[in-house]
């Protein structure tokens, strides 16, 4: 049987589990969802479609057996920074790209866990700003308005989250790039505890910025995607505490004292926010004072957080684009960035990590002095941008048009804590916007029970985006659908089996670039 389109993360593997469903039958779904949204989000770099299926007649068999593992037949996709064996590993890039030959640690665990990999989902260039469209690929669209972006850098993830094409998806965040798309697709999106979440094969990201994470429609979808992807490799730098995240997501969080911060950061515009954003997330706090907790406006000591932001952030995206193999064909604000990176990369980068412990202190002082136990904040200052808005504007006017559309999420980055989007509601155009719940070093837990308190109250799983494809049941017991090459057997509807249309970066005999 095929199952709803918002059937969530937890749901399926108890569909799974209890023999309600398949395999088959749940990945035909988001196979056929993804394709059927291919003109209309265009949320998916590449799919494995031929893969995904063989992998869930397995895990069929395997259910059929009696063997029961978290996400076993559960289709997943992963962000297109993350290395899947036998793809390449763009991350939003135009060029020609030699597939990997192994699997990221997240990406092994999840298939540890039992979880099928439909595809890789788009992801702007080198994953810098907070909307996802670039040559590469064209542009990814807002399945609650597809005249707007979803976010960035993770927007194919949430673009395919809150359309119902997969139940959760990884994504990745080095200054909001998990929270940012999160919030404005009305999904639930953690940044994680650096170290919570492996990066191996490499051991850093972004001088430390960056980190893996989920989103999902509920918190205990996202708790779940979580507590599978979380766990250190042995080459791994930090190694935070472990936590449960999905047992968090069924605790009280007890009764809290939360700071409301409505002034961000000092940086080079003071765009104020949005009045539908400002009413969106004061909503949010009454709802939480509501619930009893004391909230009161009280704002974190910043200080110049942003002087070391752009050292390690500029350093990282040199580091990466070094590994281009055609670096002429980067956007001209990344081959900036590059330049801006190698001049700050020695001993401006080195003053900008070492001052990590100092702001530590001076921010984490809401907490330990200030006896604040989160702190909340808009997600962003302003609702999702149109398509195209950054199209034509030079390195220095994109990066102005950013910071003023988003000054909330990326201090969070440079000290390494945990942040939990939630969903605040829509603007009087209709589209969302969210709030971020920011804790302490380790402090994963608590803002997960906050988070899934505030969902029982606000019940934001409830509301639907314009964009919400249907899904087609399988005909026959083994069907094979191969995008890009010649398949046999039965396609999905609207689409044929014998000639279907490359994805964007396929070859049209079935290879990939």
């Amino acid at each position: 049987m095929s199952t709803g389109t918002f059937t969530g993360l937890v749901e399926q593997a108890r569909l799974l589990a209890a023999g309600d469903t398949t395999s088959v039958a749940l990945v035909w779904d988001a196979l056929t969802r993804i394709e059927g949204t291919r003109d209309t989000l265009n949320a998916f770099r590449c799919i494995r479609a031929a893969a995904a299926l063989e992998e869930a007649e397995q895990a069929d068999r395997r259910l059929a057996a009696g063997e029961r593992l978290p996400l076993l037949g559960v289709p997943i996709a992963v962000k297109d920074d993350t290395d899947v064996a036998g793809l390449p590993t763009r991350f939003g890039c135009q060029g020609e790209f030699a597939p990997v030959v192994a699997d990221a640690e997240p990406v092994r665990r999840l298939r540890a866990a039992g979880a099928v990999i439909v595809g890789k989902t788009n992801a702007c260039e080198l994953g810098q700003w907070p909307f996802t469209e670039g040559p590469a690929f064209g542009a990814t669209r807002n399945p609650w308005n597809t005249a707007y972006t979803p976010g960035g850098s993770s927007g194919g993830s949430a673009a395919a989250v809150a359309a119902g094409l997969v139940p959760a998806a990884l994504g990745s965040d080095g200054a909001g790039s998990i929270r940012i798309p999160a919030a404005w697709t009305h999904l639930v999106g953690i940044k994680p505890q650096r170290g919570r979440v492996s990066l191996y094969p490499y051991t850093d990201a972004f001088q430390g910025l960056a980190v893996f994470g989920p989103l999902a429609r509920t918190v205990r979808d996202a708790a779940l995607l979580l507590d599978t992807v979380a766990g250190p490799h042995p080459e791994d730098l930090h190694r935070p505490r472990p936590v449960s995240a999905l047992e968090a997501a069924g605790r009280e969080p007890g009764r809290l004292r939360i700071a409301l911060a409505w002034r961000p950061p000092l940086t080079a515009t003071r765009a104020p926010v949005h009045p539908d954003v400002r009413r969106a997330v004061t909503r949010i706090a009454e709802a939480l004072a509501r619930l009893g907790h004391h909230v009161e406006e009280a704002r974190p000591r910043y200080g110049l957080i942003g002087l070391s932001f752009v050292p390690r952030a500029t350093a990282g995206v040199a580091e990466i684009a070094a590994l281009h193999p055609e670096p002429g064909r980067l956007d001209p604000r990344t081959r900036g960035a590059v330049r801006t990176g190698k001049r700050l990369g020695g001993r401006a980068l080195r003053i900008a990590r070492a001052r990590e412990a100092h702001q530590h202190r001076r921010i984490g002082a809401i907490y330990d002095r200030g006896g604040f136990d989160v702190v909340l904040t808009p997600t962003t200052a302003a609702p999702p941008p149109r398509i195209g808005a950054f199209d034509g504007l030079n390195a220095l006017r994109t990066d102005a048009t950013m910071a003023a559309a988003c000054p909330y999420a990326w201090p969070w980055n440079v000290l390494g804590w945990p942040g939990v989007n939630v969903p605040a509601g829509l603007t009087s155009e209709g589209l969302p916007v969210g709030a971020q719940l920011l804790g302490t070093e380790g402090s994963e837990e608590l803002l997960i029970s906050l988070a899934a308190q505030l969902e029982d109250d606000q019940r934001w799983y409830e509301q639907r985006p314009a964009v919400t494809p249907a899904a087609s049941e399988p005909k026959g017991a083994a069907p094979v659908w191969t995008t890009g090459g010649g398949g046999a057997g039965n396609a999905p509807k609207g689409t044929s089996a014998t000639s279907p249309q490359p994805w964007p970066g396929e070859k049209p005999n079935g290879g990939r670039v």
